[in-house]
């Protein structure tokens, strides 16, 4: 089976490397780090404590625990992977002071070998589930203990996995592999996969420990009047293709009866910004770009956000917000993140990326589902017109953030013990 593996690898590395060499030669930005993707880059001090996000999220989650990995261990350089340019985009921006940021190489024998030569890493911590069977066989080599924090694994990813059941045993199995899983329900299904329960923990999910970044309310302040103290504020948050025209459809709604009201819409990914403002111009909008650096006029009625990292900012400062990739098939995004900065959330149906996060927000009262343009434009028009609701959704946000906290210090708790035994 490993051999199977290897070969398709092999067969399609040098395809996606390729992509990834137009796609550069297309956008300058991506260029920056282009070779760390097959392992390459600057040789660090032995001992770094590596932590791999694969994508936004994961990354955005990261937070808490970079920050309480750094004041631990302060001796020990902290090196960031993400395997997606937006991911290392948004890594870059959020912790680029904190952390070197690289790509995770592809999962190859020489791309694995030279990563690890450069950054020799004294502990590996994965976020969620990323099982890469090649780097996890050379960190056992190699003696690198590796935790998977935050573990999840779905019914349905357990039903893919155990069709290969002992290539998968031989890498969440392995002697140096830990598990600190978000549920006793994914801590069995590791189990079941092969992880030895010795080693296989529940540790809850890291991503309630998020907090607002500090002076998130005087910012907000000074942003809300940027956007128009006296307007109705609305943001559509990691938008993906299909979702914009409904939240435009709806948009309509909400100016039909608050005709200055205003839509901060932030596509999910950034090659789409170009193709989302285009849309916005072909259909009329009186739109400004964020990149334009000022603020909205009296007329503008679409923000698009079409920078990275400043999406929070943007939340906090707004009356509702519709969080994406939930009204199609994408399995939705952050709804934690808008409520730690006060802002109540609406959401679609398809929330299957943090099923149990969504169904406690909404058992709770904190969120509210919306299903098309007639659904979503009332759900808007009705959290702008009471504010004493706005306020109860977020309230009750808030008390599921707070029972649910405590992650990160239960996965340093894990970890310490690895630690000791690798630097």
């Amino acid at each position: 089976m490993r051999l199977l593996y290897l070969c398709l690898g092999y067969c399609l590395v040098p395809l996606a490397f390729l992509r990834e060499v137009l796609r550069a030669l297309r956008q300058p930005e991506h260029r920056a780090e282009l070779m760390s993707r097959l392992g390459f880059g600057e040789r660090r001090a032995p001992g770094a404590v590596w932590v791999h996000a694969v994508s936004v999220g994961e990354v955005q989650a990261a937070g808490p625990l970079l920050r309480q990995l750094a004041a631990e261990y302060p001796a020990q350089s902290l090196v960031l992977t993400t395997s997606t340019a937006t991911g290392r985009r948004m890594a870059v921006s959020l912790y680029g002071r904190l952390a070197e940021v690289r790509y995770l190489p592809y999962d190859l024998p020489g791309c694995v070998r030279r990563f690890l030569d450069r950054v020799e890493p004294g502990v590996g911590i994965i976020l969620e589930t990323e099982l890469w069977p090649t780097l996890y066989r050379a960190c056992g080599r190699r003696g690198v203990p590796l935790l998977i924090a935050s573990a999840r694994l779905s019914q349905r990813s357990v039903r893919r996995y155990e069709k290969f059941p002992h290539f998968v045993a031989a890498v969440v199995g392995a002697s140096h592999v830990s598990v600190a899983a978000q549920s006793a329900e994914d801590a069995e299904n590791f189990i079941r996969l092969g992880a030895n329960p010795a080693r296989t923990s529940v540790s809850g999910n890291i991503k309630y420990d998020q907090t607002a970044p500090a002076g998130t309310r005087a910012d907000a302040v000074i942003r809300r009047a940027e956007l128009g103290a006296d307007r109705p504020v609305w943001v559509a948050g990691s938008t993906h293709e299909g979702e914009e025209d409904v939240v435009l459809d709806a948009h309509r709604r909400v100016r039909a009866q608050m005709p200055n009201a205003l839509l901060v819409l932030a596509p999910r990914h950034p090659p789409r910004f170009e193709v989302v403002a285009q849309r916005l111009q072909r259909a009329g909008w009186d739109y400004q770009r964020r990149t334009d650096r000022r603020a909205p006029s009296k007329q503008t009625s679409v923000l698009l956000l079409d920078t990275l990292g400043e999406l929070v900012g943007y939340y906090a400062a707004s009356d509702v917000a519709f969080v994406g990739g939930s009204l199609v098939p994408i399995g939705g995004h952050n709804l934690l993140e808008p409520l730690i900065v006060g802002c109540p959330v609406l959401t679609g149906p398809s929330t299957g990326n943090d099923a149990s996060t969504a169904q406690l927000l909404a058992s709770a009262g904190a969120t509210r589902t919306v299903t098309d343009t007639a659904s979503l434009a009332e759900a808007v028009l009705s959290a702008i017109a009471h504010e004493e609701v706005r306020h109860m959704a977020v309230a009750a946000g808030v008390r599921v953030l707070d029972t649910n906290r405590g992650a990160v210090e239960r996965v340093c708790a894990v970890l310490r013990p690895l630690v000791g035994r690798s630097f």
